[in-house]
């Protein structure tokens, strides 16, 4: 190796070293300025996951009233539908799938078009989105014998005796 071509060399590895050790330093104000600005910030509602799910299931529910049951679900369900669902950052929804299920192709069906029926949905929070600009989420729908159901975010306690 030539004497430029070594300098050359040693010189990209010591300005490599030195961006680590520069970036590896952070400053970290005092206790008193952190608590400061955390009361100062505002609260934002909806921004997380669970808050962003609650506000999907709200518009399932508004868009498919005489599909939601009202009260407590039967202690022995007729179905659970798990959906798999992924919506943009302009709550579009991207694709929808069962994702696991008993087998019952009614309730399937159902699950699948209260989601469509309520699309778009609301748009999610943008640091809960991936690289692509989505949100992919899960979702159970509670089924009664007679077809109505509750979503898993929001259900109520299921009865505790079979009647």
């Amino acid at each position: 190796m030539s004497a430029p071509l070594f300098r050359s060399a040693i010189g990209a590895l010591i300005g490599t070293c030195a961006a680590l050790a520069m970036t590896a330093c952070t400053i970290t104000p005092p206790p008193g300025v952190v608590a400061a600005r955390a009361a100062a910030a505002p609260p934002v509602s909806g921004q997380t996951l669970d808050d962003y799910k609650k506000r999907i299931a709200q518009r399932i529910f508004e868009r498919n009233p005489s599909l939601v049951l009202k009260g407590t679900p039967q202690a022995m369900l007729r179905s659970f539908v798990l959906v798999s669902f992924t919506v943009d950052r302009g709550g579009r929804l991207v694709e929808s799938s069962v994702y696991r299920t008993n087998g019952d192709d009614e309730a399937e069906a159902t699950a699948l078009a209260s989601l469509r029926r309520a699309a778009p949905l609301p748009a999610p929070p943008a640091r809960l989105l991936n690289g692509n600009g989505q949100l992919e989420l899960f979702e159970g729908w509670m089924f009664n014998d007679n077809g109505q159901f509750q979503l898993q975010t929001s259900h109520s306690p299921q009865a505790a005796t079979i009647d």
